[in-house]
Formats: structure tokens, C-alpha cells, sequence
């Protein structure tokens, strides 16, 4: 009963604050519902892109992954932190220089509205297809598990399944169709504070459940009862080989952190470039951070069940039950439902602004007034959540997800960023590159990972078993080794598509140069700080994979 009333008072709070904060907000024009007014300052910004960042898939997924694999998962945070100092640096500056409300705007102006219709069409496909149905039902699996959902209320799993669907969707829409922006971002700095102080908790009681009551024991034991488990070099057959680091890893990171319209966004609606990038550098610094709470409870799973859980998806809950005190149950389930909507609201809040801008004022009615543009937007926005909650109970093994939802997503990432880069760094690609070169990437990696992967691991999978080979260890690397890694295939793509598009600019260049225009909108005079304490970040990275090499 404690845990029910921590968890629904700390809820309770968030919900009040967000609304103080955001009354006075402008939500019938495009700036105030889409991008909070541009007022948001750094810490605003920094905690809205952890949390829009976090999320149940992510948080059992990745600790999972660590339970297999150790201290080499950390990849997908660490590089993380560099992808926003280049975020920070370079990107940036040139968004709020265009005054820019969604990433499509900039290939509009660069190339032509087709090619942004094409973007905005795959981004929304990628968040309706996989992310919002995914993270209702990941969220929907840990709540109902967390309170015994189907126990307290004599109800069988699935009833208790769509039940928390359908309540994290409701709460989640009616912070992003109905409070915008800021109502979004504000709830994610409050529930940024928790998370923090919750996640850091696990690992906490863990290390004290392994050491006797001592933390500083319990590290101990861990480490040297379980050295290859903090080796930060992926080895060939893991989730990350560390080759990947230097190819499409880094690719995504930079997709995900500066062109991402559900991330990017907060930046967005910075006050000024100084705040951004102060909000950036601040979620850097944040991030190097990240595996104590990603990273090394999966770790603690291993050696506290001695690596017999059934399933590695189940590290982090069966952890949390083990060594969390009954009376933080509520206040920890409470800070991973704000993660949840969290990442619910942001994407439905992204989705809601690339239609209105990109779809609706662009295609439907473009006589159509700010008030007119938000009003669609979130009419839209509702149909996109109802749709989500029919959807997320279809999914199954949502806690597997994690790596196979980076391998899926770079059917559009990879091919948007390719055009982004190419649109930034030169002047004369015309815009029938940019569309050539979404199309082809996408189509090419579509070939690649779900037509030819398939059956190259297929080929040699039998080819093995025919020469004898049973062991599982040894057929999981071979399976492994029988095609490049994804994150491989992303990079060669990448590099094609920029050859392909800078071919079709020597061929058939653009007639005019383009100049990327000041708009004025907000002032862009860079942080004085920003490349110290981007190069501090960078170096602190360095640092951690040198150190457990």
C-alpha cells in the first residue's frame, strides 16, 4: 500500500508542477505548442533529452545485454556523449541560425519540398511502426510486473496488459497532444531528478546485497569475481565488437542526438545557441554517467544469480525485486513510469509537430493559420495514440528489443542523416540527389540486413552442422561472423550514399549555391565554453575505454 500511494503521489506532483510551469505558455502558435515558446533553458533541455532518451526497453534491454555481455554494451552511452558535444558544436548552430521548428524544414530549403515530405513520411513511419507501440508495451510488461497487476486486481495477464497500455497512453497523450512542448520537457526535468536518484539505487542495494552491507566490498567481489565482464573492448559475436565503434556506431549516435526529431527538438526551443549548447554539453557530461545505471546493474544480475536467469531480459527486474527495500518499490516504479511517458510523449509530441508543419500546412492547407495547423496537429496526434494502444499489445519479447530495434531503425537513419550531412557541407547537390539518396539508402539496407543477411547466416549455419559443429557457443560466432555487423553495413551505406549524391551534384549541380540564411528568431552567439567542455567530455570517454581495456 506505501509503494501505491509514493507511487501516485510523486506522479501526482510531476503532473501539477508541468502545469504551473506551462499555463502562461502561448499553445495556439506554432513556436509555443511545438516548441515551448523557444524559452526552454539548459537544464530544461538537459533533463528532457535524458529522459526523452530513457525508457523501459532500453533500461531492461541494455542491462540485459550487459548481463550477456558486460562493460562492452556501454557503447550506446558513452559514445553518446560525443555525439552531443558534435551536436553542440557544429549542428546546432546551424538549426537556430535557419530557425528551424523540425529537421525536414532545413532539406526543404536546401533541396525541395518533396524531399522534405519523404523525410517527415519515413520519421513518422519509424516512431508509428516500431517506437510508440513498443515503448507502451515494454512500459506496460514492467508496471503490470512491478505492482502484480493481474494478482491486485484478480485479472488475467492480458487484461492487465491493456490496462496499463491504454493508462500510460492516456496519461502520455494528454501531456503532449494537449500541454505541448514545454509541458513535455518540463515533466522530463522533474522526473530526470528521479530517475536518476532511482536508478542509481539499484546498483547501490546491489553491490551491498553482494558485499555484506558494504558497497565498497561488494564492487570488490564483483570485479574480481567477474574480469571479463569489464573489459570495455566488444570482442567478435558480441553486441558491440569494438570495430563498430569506429563505423556506424558513431553514425548512429549522431543520427540519434542531431537529427532525430524526437531528441533534437528540445534543442530546438532553446532560448539562444549559449542555452542550447549549455543543455547539451550538461546531457553530455550526464550521459558518461549513463552505464551505472544501463550498464552495471546487468553486470551485478550476472554474478548475483551466478548467470543462471533464464533469460537475459529478466537481469534488471528480477534484480530490482531481489535488493530493493519493499518501501522504495512505489518511488521507483514511479520514476520508471515517468520514463515511460517520457519517451511516449516526446515521440507522439514529434509526430504531432512534423505533421502539422511538414504534412498538414504543407500539403493540406497551406492558407492555414498557426491556431488552424496546432488544432490538426493534435487531432492527428489523438488518432496516432489510440492507433499505438490497439497496436502495443501485438508485440511480443518486447524486452529483446533493444539491439533489434537499432538494427531496424537504420532503414531511415542512416539514409536521413547521409542527405543532412550532404545538405550542410556542400552547395551545389541538387535536390534530385537528396531524393535518390533517401531512396536507395533505405531500399539498399532493406536488401542487405532482411533479404541477404537471412540467408548468408542460414547458408552457414547448415554448412556447420553438416561439418559436425554442435557447440552453442561456437555456432552463435559463426553466426556472428557469416555477415558483416549492422552497424558495419551502416557505415559502407553511408559512405556510398554520400558518393552517389556527390556524383549526381558533378553530373547535374544545383544552378544557384545555396546560403544557409539568418532568420533571426533567436540570438546564436555560441557559449563561450562550449569546444572546453566539449573537449573535456571527449577526453573523459577516452579515458573510461583506456582504463578497462
Amino acid at each position: 500500500m506505501i509503494g501505491i500511494i509514493s507511487f501516485f503521489g510523486f506522479t501526482l506532483m510531476v503532473a501539477i508542477i508541468s502545469y504551473y510551469a506551462t499555463r502562461t505558455t502561448d499553445e495556439n502558435s506554432s513556436d509555443g505548442y511545438f516548441l515551448g515558446g523557444r524559452s526552454l533553458t539548459a537544464g530544461v533541455i538537459a533533463g528532457s533529452l535524458l529522459l526523452t532518451n530513457l525508457s523501459t526497453e532500453q533500461i531492461v534491454g541494455l542491462n540485459g545485454s550487459a548481463y550477456t555481455d558486460g562493460l562492452s554494451v556501454m557503447a550506446w552511452e558513452t559514445l553518446a556523449a560525443i555525439a552531443m558535444v558534435i551536436t553542440a558544436i557544429w549542428l546546432l548552430p546551424r538549426y537556430l541560425k535557419g530557425g528551424l521548428t523540425t529537421v525536414p524544414q532545413f532539406l526543404s530549403k536546401r533541396f525541395d519540398v518533396t524531399t522534405k515530405t519523404i523525410t517527415s513520411g519515413l520519421f513518422l513511419t519509424g516512431y508509428v511502426v516500431v517506437l510508440l507501440p513498443v515503448i507502451l508495451y515494454s512500459g506496460s510488461v514492467a508496471i503490470s510486473g512491478m505492482f502484480n497487476i493481474p494478482e491486485m486486481l484478480n485479472i488475467s495477464n492480458s487484461k492487465a496488459l491493456w490496462l496499463c497500455i491504454w493508462g500510460i497512453g492516456i496519461i502520455g497523450s494528454i501531456y503532449a497532444v494537449f500541454g505541448g512542448l514545454k509541458a513535455v520537457a518540463v515533466s522530463d526535468s522533474i522526473n530526470a531528478i528521479g530517475l536518476i536518484i532511482g536508478g542509481l539505487l539499484i546498483p547501490v542495494f546491489g553491490l551491498m546485497a553482494i558485499g555484506n552491507g558494504s558497497l565498497g566490498a561488494g564492487l570488490d567481489t564483483l570485479m574480481s569475481a567477474n574480469p571479463d565482464k569489464f573489459q570495455s573492448m566488444g570482442k567478435p559475436g558480441q553486441e558491440v565488437p569494438f570495430s563498430t565503434i569506429f563505423t556506424g556506431m558513431m553514425l548512429v549516435q549522431l543520427f540519434y542526438w542531431g537529427t532525430n526529431q524526437q531528441i533534437i527538438q528540445r534543442a530546438l526551443g532553446a532560448k539562444n545557441l549559449a542555452e542550447g549548447q549549455k543543455g547539451l554539453l550538461l546531457a553530455s557530461f550526464l550521459k558518461i554517467l549513463g552505464p551505472l545505471i544501463l550498464v552495471l546493474p546487468g553486470i551485478i544480475a550476472y554474478h548475483y544469480f551466478e548467470g543462471g536467469l533464464s533469460s537475459s531480459d529478466l537481469a534488471y527486474p528480477e534484480l530490482v525485486r531481489a535488493v530493493l527495500p519493499k518501501y522504495l518499490v512505489g518511488f521507483f516504479a514511479a520514476v520508471l513510469f515517468g520514463a515511460i511517458l517520457s519517451s511516449f510523449n516526446s515521440v507522439l509530441n514529434s509526430s504531432v509537430t512534423l505533421f502539422g508543419i511538414d504534412i498538414y500546412k504543407q500539403h493540406i492547407n497551406k492558407d492555414a493559420d498557426e491556431k488552424t495547423v496546432v488544432k490538426y496537429g493534435k487531432i492527428f496526434g489523438i488518432i496516432l495514440a489510440i492507433s499505438a494502444m490497439f497496436i502495443a499489445p501485438l508485440i511480443a519479447n518486447a524486452g529483446s528489443l533493444f539491439n533489434y530495434l537499432q538494427e531496424i531503425n537504420g532503414i531511415y537513419s542512416i539514409p536521413i542523416f547521409t542527405i543532412i550531412v550532404v545538405g550542410y557541407t556542400t552547395k551545389r547537390v541538387p535536390a534530385i540527389a537528396a531524393k535518390i539518396g533517401v531512396v536507395s539508402g533505405s531500399l539498399l539496407y532493406i536488401l542487405s540486413q532482411f533479404i541477404l543477411k537471412p540467408q548468408f547466416v542460414k547458408n552457414a549455419l547448415e554448412e556447420a552442422k553438416l561439418s559436425g559443429v554442435t557447440d552453442e557457443a561456437a555456432l552463435k560466432l559463426i553466426e556472428s561472423d557469416a555477415y558483416p555487423h549492422f552497424l558495419h553495413v551502416m557505415a559502407i551505406l553511408f559512405i556510398l550514399n554520400i558518393i552517389i549524391m556527390l556524383i549526381i551534384g558533378k553530373i547535374k549541380p544545383r544552378e544557384t549555391a545555396y546560403e544557409l540564411e539568418y532568420t533571426k528568431q533567436v540570438d546564436i552567439e555560441p557559449w563561450k565554453h562550449t569546444k572546453i567542455a566539449g573537449a573535456i567530455v571527449v577526453l573523459t570517454v577516452a579515458s573510461i575505454y583506456i582504463y578497462f581495456a
